[in-house]
């Protein structure tokens, strides 16, 4: 019974790192429908299963990554741009929930200032970085329900 709950509060806390920065959303997600399919067995929610989630896992980490560097390319912002979006993204990591959200944005505005040294364009990347981010969180959203609704579908077929 306590890995029941272990399992649940990992699938809670998953649902809950995919708005929240800090916190591994998707592998929590899955370890802890995994562990839910482990637990009985595999009897209910299978292998084939599990690895459609895992898939699943995997695309919602990388939409989380390549959100704010897509969204600066879109609006026709410089390499520099894109890269300064995607160093900012990694750099943000060390400076906790803040440093997630504007990193991206103050990468790509540095890289299309340096490109172009125009602040209304670097301004808009900066823009773009950030709805980038708020696109990938409702990517996300929907990925993590999807993987909650097939492994429910699974479970009671």
């Amino acid at each position: 019974m306590l890995l029941v709950v272990a399992a649940v509060v990992a699938i809670l806390l998953g649902l809950a790192g995919i708005v929240l920065p800090l916190i591994p959303g998707t592998p929590l997600l899955l370890g802890g429908l995994w562990a839910l399919a482990w637990l009985d067995g595999f009897a209910r929610v299978g292998g084939l299963t599990v690895g459609m989630l895992a898939m699943m896992a995997v695309l919602a980490w990388a939409i989380d990554y390549a959100a704010a560097a897509l969204g600066v390319k879109r609006v026709g912002a410089s390499g520099l741009a894109v890269a300064g979006a995607a160093i900012g993204a990694l750099l943000g990591l060390l400076g906790g929930i803040v440093g997630v959200i504007v990193g991206p944005i103050l990468g790509a505005m540095a890289g299309e200032w340096l490109a172009r040294r125009n602040h209304v364009q670097a301004a808009r990347a900066g823009v773009a970085a950030g709805l980038g981010f708020l696109l990938a969180i409702v990517t996300k959203l929907g990925i993590a329900f999807a993987m909650l609704g097939v492994f429910a579908v699974a479970w009671m077929v």
